[in-house]
């Protein structure tokens, strides 16, 4: 199974942080928060990566080359412009091919097992969901008993920025930016998303506060 990366946001939630230093590249307890990817997938058996990049692609891809220092192969998908994260999937598909992949947002960190997430016969996407942080309430998403993942309902659990795809969930999309929530919403409705409720750590690193946070707990 392939895994992608999503590294081409602008950071702006983390300036100044970002202003000089692309998000991914921040360090983490001594290392770049994507390098923390980089080894839960290549623990995971997960070595063939997809990288999407777009501000300050340069510094990124230099920082990790081709992935042999961190025992995987990265392919780089290079965005002039960000295409969200829909778009940013679907100019990735040739390089991701026709199987199921691992999606992960480059901001986030998690412990996580992706081996946890499967999709069921007609699924097009699982979602890892996770307890509702301090700072997002209400929550995403609503997860039934039977495991089927919905937009409406209650109790409300948040996407936790990790999810299993099937490719032709995005494939018939025109080229372009666009967004992948309405894609997954649309899916929702037509009951082909499962969700995997994760209660392990995770953690948004989605401002300057939350990384210092990350900082302190991981080096313990």
């Amino acid at each position: 199974m392939k895994a992608m990366i999503l590294a081409a946001g602008l950071g702006t939630r983390m300036r100044p942080l970002t202003d000089r230093c692309p998000k991914p590249l921040l360090p983490v307890a001594g290392q770049p928060l994507i390098v923390h990817h980089l080894a839960r997938l290549q623990a995971a058996g997960i070595v063939e990566l997809v990288i999407n990049v777009s501000y300050r692609a340069e510094q990124i891809m230099a920082a990790l080359g081709d992935g042999d220092d961190y025992g995987v192969q990265i392919a780089w998908s290079r965005e002039e412009v960000p295409l969200e994260t829909g778009g940013g999937i679907r100019q990735a598909l040739p390089l991701l091919g026709e199987a199921p992949f691992l999606l992960v947002n480059g901001d986030v960190w998690c412990d996580l097992d992706p081996a946890r997430l499967a999709l069921g016969d007609a699924d097009l996407a699982q979602l890892a969901l996770v307890d509702n942080p301090d700072h997002h309430p209400d929550g995403d998403f609503h997860l039934a008993d039977d495991g089927r993942v919905h937009a409406e309902g209650e109790p409300r659990l948040t996407f936790a920025g990790i999810s299993l795809l099937d490719p032709t969930l995005v494939a018939d999309e025109a080229p372009g930016a666009f967004a992948l929530a309405p894609l997954l919403r649309r899916a929702m409705a037509e009951g082909r998303v499962g969700g995997h409720h994760h209660r392990g750590g995770w953690v948004d690193v989605g401002t300057p506060e939350r990384l210092a946070e990350l900082d302190r707990r991981l080096r313990g």
